[in-house]
């Protein structure tokens, strides 16, 4: 197998420098934003260098895929996202496998995640996913609909709603970016002002990084950008 050490030590800290840069750029503490590494369709020995060059947090999109890797990397003390789609036919697993689950877009799903959570575990934490561009092909909740569905989310008992993700429209100019997540900062704002107790923004990937911590990013997702490209999916 090919040695990925040294290529993805390479990638991890140009990441982290462009990280402490933007955080330098914008006015934000150093080591404010951390790194959500999404590891998904990457190998097992993948994940094994980036925990060894101290990653820690790392994110899959498919729960099969999760439970193969989690199986497989039970020696090591790793906080696993999940930031996919859930059905409410798979809240189990993400409730019992996970630490994380940062695409909470229904009230069903966000129940299912509380009463099917293990009561010897920690709640588990999670963040509503948000469709600020209005896109109708991607997931989230609308806007105008955040308040209420938080609020409910925050009343059960094995979640703690730590706050907001979106995965906004993909687009080239830096205003339109930052105009995107500055939306769910001001949403985040708002849920503070009604007494949520929330610090968490999930939002950023690779081609948007700087206006994302520009708006008060404290979780950037970040996959290729750490590991490379993504082999191929096997027939």
């Amino acid at each position: 197998m090919t040695d990925l050490s040294e290529p993805i030590a390479t990638r991890l800290d140009a990441v982290r420098q462009r990280l402490r840069a933007a955080e330098a750029q914008y006015g934000r503490q150093p080591g404010s934003v951390a790194l959500l590494a999404v590891s998904k369709r990457q190998p097992v020995d993948a994940i094994r260098v980036a925990l060894r060059l101290g990653q820690q947090a790392f994110g899959e999109n498919y729960l099969q895929e999760a439970e193969e890797k989690r199986a497989q990397l039970a020696d090591e003390t790793i906080e696993w996202h999940f930031v996919g789609a859930l059905q409410s036919n798979k809240t189990r697993a993400a409730a019992e496998g996970f630490d994380w689950v940062h695409a909470v877009d229904r009230l069903k799903i966000a129940r299912r995640l509380s009463e099917q959570r293990p009561q010897h575990l920690a709640p588990l934490q999670c963040c509503i996913q948000v469709n600020v561009s209005g896109e109708a092909s991607k997931a989230g909740v609308e806007p105008d609909a955040v308040s209420e569905l938080a609020h409910a989310v925050a009343a059960l008992p094995g979640l703690r709603l730590r706050g907001l993700m979106t995965l906004p429209e993909a687009v080239e100019s830096f205003a339109e970016q930052r105009s995107a997540f500055r939306q769910l900062r001001v949403l985040q704002e708002q849920l503070i002002d009604e007494g949520l107790t929330l610090d968490t923004l999930s939002m950023g990937m690779s081609n948007d990084l700087e206006a994302a911590v520009a708006e008060g990013a404290t979780l950037v997702r970040l996959g290729t950008a750490v590991f490379g490209p993504r082999p191929e999916k096997s027939s």
